[in-house]
């Protein structure tokens, strides 16, 4: 009896003890995982730590008007890096394929706080690399800094980053990227700037204050290729909206000298109302009171539609004047061949209407196509824009004088058309006039005789 007591007392003490046994084994395990992990851990962050840190890379700006930094010119980079926790005896810094450092100088400057330390250093350049060799290695807590002048980021332009190599006891190690660094390419017109930028001659120009400030030449051919899309915007607006402009007037000059007197009504106070208000105004009516309504549109299309609206007034008086100036002989004439007044009208009365209109008919365009400068004023990326835009970026006058030669270019020429016209037309008229007066004359000579 007391043996089976026992044996039942010690099976009972069994799972408690492999309770127990299994505890331990899963708390070993845990301590020994544990440990492995923060032993990891602490030689990854070994590895991971750098001796050196960049700091800044930068290049000094090249460009004439502005802080850009252009590729295929010299500029000046400079690159700053903080000695950590070990020293440094070699720092190699590798720059963006394609820079020419064949003209370059570069300077090393070591610093403790702000005083400089008295270290040599000599500078090799190797390719696109430039190797420092410290003549004592650079101790922990000291500042770094490289300015390499003369030297050229590649044509091509893009964003670049200085990388490269140290080395410490430990051995080489690879040195953080650098924040990018932005280049422009060097175009061909940017070429053409960087050959005026050497010339004599654009010294002397640019040394006179109103010169310089009004007519720059590096500017005038940047901003010749800046302008042209704005210059591309407004004649597209102009050449689009001005055919709607003209069926519009056409049709509302009909309307004007129709005998309905509803419809001469709505023809006065359309044309009235658009002729008495400034475009300046219709044009904030439009771009502004639009999206009130919840009608969002393109302000290209906006800019389309009111400059087609204001010229449209304009033209119906135009085409008006030009339908009234026929002689009533004409309708007489068609009215006994037997016309009625629309094909009297179609047929011809406007024909000879468009052709006495033309001369101001061009003029008007040309009025339209200055208006156009007006739509700047409410965010519409045309010409004026864009002088608008360059001109607070560069502090001169000069992108203002170029929007005027892009304007000048197209309104020179349609004035010389327009006189031509008005000459031709003055000499048809003139002609006429005068081959009448001659037969006149002979037939009269015939009857004395």
């Amino acid at each position: 009896m007391p043996q089976n007591m026992a044996h039942d007392s010690a099976e009972s003490k069994c799972p408690h003890v492999r309770v127990y046994s299994s505890l331990f084994v899963v708390f070993l395990a845990t301590f020994l995982l544990s440990g492995l992990f923060f032993m990891s851990l602490s030689v990854f962050s070994a590895e991971s730590a750098f001796a050196l840190t960049t700091n800044k890379a930068t290049a000094k700006s090249n460009q004439t008007e502005g802080n850009g930094v252009i590729g295929g010119k010299e500029t000046r980079l400079t690159w700053e890096g903080t000695v950590e926790d070990e020293q440094i005896s070699q720092l190699t810094l590798q720059l963006p394929e394609g820079s020419d450092l064949q003209s370059a100088t570069t300077k090393v400057t070591v610093l403790s706080g702000l005083t400089r330390e008295k270290i040599e250093a000599t500078a090799s350049v190797q390719g696109t690399q430039v190797v420092i060799s410290f003549a004592t290695p650079v101790d922990a807590q000291k500042l770094i800094r490289v300015e390499i002048s003369g030297m050229k980021f590649p044509s091509d332009g893009g964003a670049y980053t200085v990388e490269g190599t140290y080395t410490t006891e430990q051995g080489t190690q690879k040195l953080v990227s650098s924040p990018e660094i932005t280049v422009i390419s060097n175009t061909p017109v940017q070429a053409i700037v960087n050959w005026l930028d050497v010339q004599p001659w654009v010294e002397a120009w640019n040394s006179n204050h109103f010169l310089g400030m009004f007519l720059k030449p590096q500017l005038i051919v940047s901003s010749v290729v800046m302008l042209f899309p704005g210059w591309l915007v407004c004649l597209a607006i102009v050449i689009c909206a001005y055919p709607v402009a003209i069926v519009l007037g056409m049709g509302f000059a009909l309307l004007k000298i129709s005998k309905n007197p509803l419809l001469r009504a709505l023809a006065v106070v359309y044309i009235n109302l658009l002729r008495g208000t400034p475009f300046f105004l219709q044009i904030y009516i439009l771009f502004f009171g639009l999206p009130m309504l919840n009608i969002n549109l393109d302000t290209n299309l906006l800019g389309f539609i009111v400059v087609a609206i204001n010229s449209s007034a304009y033209l119906s008086e135009i085409f008006r004047a030009g339908i009234q100036s026929i002689p009533q002989g004409q309708y007489e004439a068609a009215s006994s061949l037997g016309m009625n007044r629309f094909q009297t009208m179609t047929f011809i009365i406007i024909p000879q209407t468009i052709r006495r209109v033309i001369p101001p008919l061009t003029s008007d365009f040309i009025t339209s196509y200055k208006d156009t400068s007006l739509l700047s004023s409410v965010g519409v990326m045309e010409l004026m824009m864009f002088a608008k835009n360059l001109t607070t970026s560069t502090g001169n006058m000069t992108p203002y004088m170029t929007a005027a030669l892009f304007y000048l270019a197209i309104t020179l020429p349609l004035i010389k058309v327009v006189g031509s016209i008005e000459k031709r037309m003055e000499q048809s008229e003139t002609g006429q006039t005068a081959s009448t007066k001659t037969s006149k004359t002979q037939a009269i000579s015939k009857e004395e005789n």
